[in-house]
């Protein structure tokens, strides 16, 4: 018995002092300053916040938490007062944000392109044009299969201007050559890969996705392609919980001569996946 209630004791000696380790870090993860982005699919698809949090942190001691959506669904979220920051690729939404008081003021952060990926053996003979929106009068034409994220992302209101461009409501055609995925880039990609589709995708998600499988690149250098993207702080005239402080110390390193580096010095295969507008 003796044996058996020092067994007992040094159990509850070790449970009690892990308990208090575990207790005390978690008190010290909760008292670590963190700030909420709202941010699209492709910047964390592409793994650009991978590459630059880490450097963030190391120069400020901010943590950021990143809900990747479509910019639709981010600026929800920062609407309702679920992010602190937001940051995304629409500028007619984000100008939008801005005049309805949720934030003072959008910053120019980045940008990159977009590109139309298609099949290798190109059924709507596409592939080296200069001209998306004839590229995909062409893909209708032919009734080639075209994949849409159809999330309200920013691609998506890109694509569907393109399509507005063109003269042509996809729509109509629902589930017959045009098929809307409801997901992000990635998955969208994926879809587009499994099926030899054709769809319209930002280059540093392209150049960061390895399912490529017969997709190559269809459609580049349109200067109606251009994707930029757009940073806010949320305003705490509208959510007096918002980091206001934290959250303008992310803006302003990323906009700082060490934050555009890092943007601008992120590659894959030796390929910029983004270009920092300062």
């Amino acid at each position: 018995m003796k044996n058996l209630g020092r067994a007992i004791g040094l159990l509850l000696c070790a449970f009690i002092g892990y308990s208090s380790h575990a207790i005390g870090g978690n008190a010290r993860l909760a008292s670590e300053p963190f700030i909420t982005v709202a941010s699209t699919s492709s910047t964390q698809n592409s793994g650009l916040f991978d590459y630059l949090l880490p450097k963030f942190k190391a120069a400020t001691g901010i943590s950021v938490r990143i809900v990747a959506v479509g910019t639709g669904a981010a600026i929800r979220l920062a609407e309702a007062g679920d992010a602190d920051v937001l940051l995304v690729h629409h500028r007619p939404s984000e100008e939008k944000f801005v005049a309805d008081g949720f934030a003072d003021k959008r910053y120019s952060l980045m940008h990159n392109d977009f590109l139309v990926v298609g099949p290798a053996k190109d059924p709507a003979g596409i592939r080296g044009m200069t001209d998306s929106t004839a590229a995909l009068a062409k893909i209708a034409a032919a009734a080639a299969v075209f994949v849409s994220r159809g999330d309200d992302s920013g691609t998506h209101k890109r694509e569907r201007a393109l399509w507005a461009a063109a003269g042509i409501d996809p729509s109509a055609y629902s589930g017959k050559w045009y098929r809307e995925t409801g997901s992000g880039m990635g998955a969208t990609l994926n879809t587009g890969a499994a099926m030899n589709a054709y769809t319209l995708t930002d280059r540093g998600t392209w150049l960061s996705f390895s399912n490529k499988q017969s997709l190559v690149t269809s459609v580049e250098g349109d200067p109606h392609l251009r994707n930029e993207y757009g940073i806010l702080l949320v305003s705490q005239n509208k959510h007096p919980h918002v980091k206001t402080v934290l959250g303008q110390s992310f803006i302003d390193w990323l906009l700082s001569k060490e934050g555009a580096a890092a943007i601008s010095g992120y590659r894959i295969n030796g390929h910029v996946l983004f270009y920092a507008s300062r």
